[in-house]
């Protein structure tokens, strides 16, 4: 059975309680995700933009599905205890893929904004969700699909016009699981003109003896002048499958900030894929990832300049040890009315050892004159002369290694827009090199505990 059909059957064959479970408006473009469906197939490695990673076969285990929305009772603050010191957020949780409240966060917040349940907010406000919702993440793509035909809630964030969120947004998701499970969460942002916010997406594993599988749909809309950062944080388990997917479209004048770290996990694969509609938006979209092991990390990018007189700049790193398997494919598309556009992407890499393999392609389409863009790529190792320099001034090999590489993620740190998460960070990475189980530190609070 393919890795498509046998959740298409689940669909078939228990589609009254899955709507039973979710709300009007994410029900009503189920019937269309299931028809594209019907003749795609998931990627396979060797497929373009998929050199490295097979998603066929990440989606082909017999995962189960929570169907009946089954909730895992649970204290979030046993789950989860963040300490990025002087860092103020607003938390929300999902477990596996049950959205956790603790009562008030399902309320609308001051100045109209609405941070909730998807599945509550398309019931409360079916109009707007409406508007939005499945309207920039495309049913072509199979993933998208999948996880639009199962969703059954997510996160929403809606922000109006020129309202700005002093707090960060904090996007918990813990899996905790006694047996096989797929995961599908829906994120959906919406600022309005002129609005600002930041959001903090953290992803950790608590079991880590059994293999699952986090199907995440990420849609952002932002009006002009809008300002939003997204940090996404992954910090799983050899055991954790991720397949996740961020479709942007940004307004004229709008900033997009970007920034997806990986400090540990088992396979990923991460597409990123901004549409920038208006003219003097501004993109930045950073990633970097730290692998050892047998760790597969994949990002793939797309940034399409659709007008004139925008800037962005993609910067991606990694670091790969031991048998580690790293993809990068990126693509800035200039269209042909768009020109005094400033383009910039880069993807560079450090091998640590002989057995890690690097993937990489930039690619630059430009359809139009008077631009600014450039991309490349780079693969070495770590600069012996430095590291020779570094020895003979008594600094151990192991100490001077470990300080080379958090030299080279810096940049993609220093990128980073709040000030306590950027300290806490270049803290997290020395970690990670010296050896420290990654899964975010001290961020990590107490094992998740069953209430009896």
């Amino acid at each position: 059975m393919s890795a498509i059909k046998q959740y298409t059957d689940i669909f078939t064959t228990y589609s009254d309680a899955i709507n039973a479970h979710s709300a009007p408006v994410l029900n009503a473009v189920r019937p269309d995700a299931l028809n594209a469906l019907e003749n795609a197939r998931m990627p396979r490695k060797g497929d373009e933009d998929y050199e490295a990673t097979d998603l066929h076969e990440m989606f082909a285990p017999d995962y189960g599905v929570n169907i009946n929305r089954v909730n895992l009772t649970a204290d979030p603050a046993e789950a989860f205890r963040c300490d990025v010191p002087n860092m103020s957020t607003s938390p929300y949780y999902f477990f596996n893929d049950v959205y956790h409240h603790d009562g008030d966060t399902l309320t609308p917040h001051r100045d109209g904004v609405i941070v909730s349940s998807l599945r509550k907010a398309a019931e409360d406000y079916p109009d707007l969700v409406a508007r939005h919702y499945a309207r920039i993440a495309p049913l072509s793509n199979p993933q998208v699909a999948l996880n639009t035909l199962l969703a059954q809630d997510g996160i929403f964030v809606y922000v109006p016009q020129r309202v700005a969120l002093e707090r960060t947004l904090q996007l918990v998701n813990i899996m905790n699981v006694a047996q096989p499970v797929m995961a599908v969460r829906r994120v959906l942002v919406v600022l309005e003109e002129g609005a600002q916010a930041r959001m903090l997406v953290c992803d950790h594993t608590q079991s880590r003896t059994v293999q699952c599988l986090s199907n995440q749909v990420i849609e952002v809309s932002l009006g002009e002048g809008a300002t939003f950062d997204f940090y996404d944080l992954e910090a799983t388990a050899d055991t954790s499958r991720r397949a996740s997917s961020l479709w942007a479209h940004q307004a004229a004048g709008s900033n997009l900030l970007v920034d997806g770290i990986t400090l540990a996990n088992g396979i990923t694969r991460n597409d990123y894929h901004i549409s920038i509609d208006g003219e003097h938006a501004e993109t930045s979209l950073l990633g970097m990832a730290i692998m050892g092991g047998n760790q597969h990390v994949d990002n793939h990018t797309f940034i399409g300049h659709n007008v004139g007189h925008c800037h962005s700049n993609e910067l991606f790193k990694y670091v790969l040890d031991d048998h580690a398997i790293g993809a990068f494919s990126g693509k800035i598309l200039v269209a042909g009315n768009a020109p005094k556009v400033e383009a910039y992407q880069s993807n560079r890499n450090v091998c640590a050892s002989t057995t890690a393999k690097m993937f990489t392609k930039p690619q630059l389409e430009i359809y139009t004159d008077d631009v600014k863009c450039s991309h490349g790529a780079t693969v070495g190792q770590l600069d012996q002369d430095a590291l020779f320099y570094m020895r003979t001034r008594g600094i151990p090999e192991h100490e001077a290694r470990t300080l080379l590489m958090q030299a080279f993620m810096s940049d993609v740190i220093d990128g980073v827009r709040i000030e306590a998460l950027k300290d806490r960070l270049h803290h997290l990475v020395e970690k990670r090199f010296a050896g420290a189980l990654a899964d975010c530190g001290e961020c990590a609070g107490k094992c998740l505990r069953n209430k009896k």
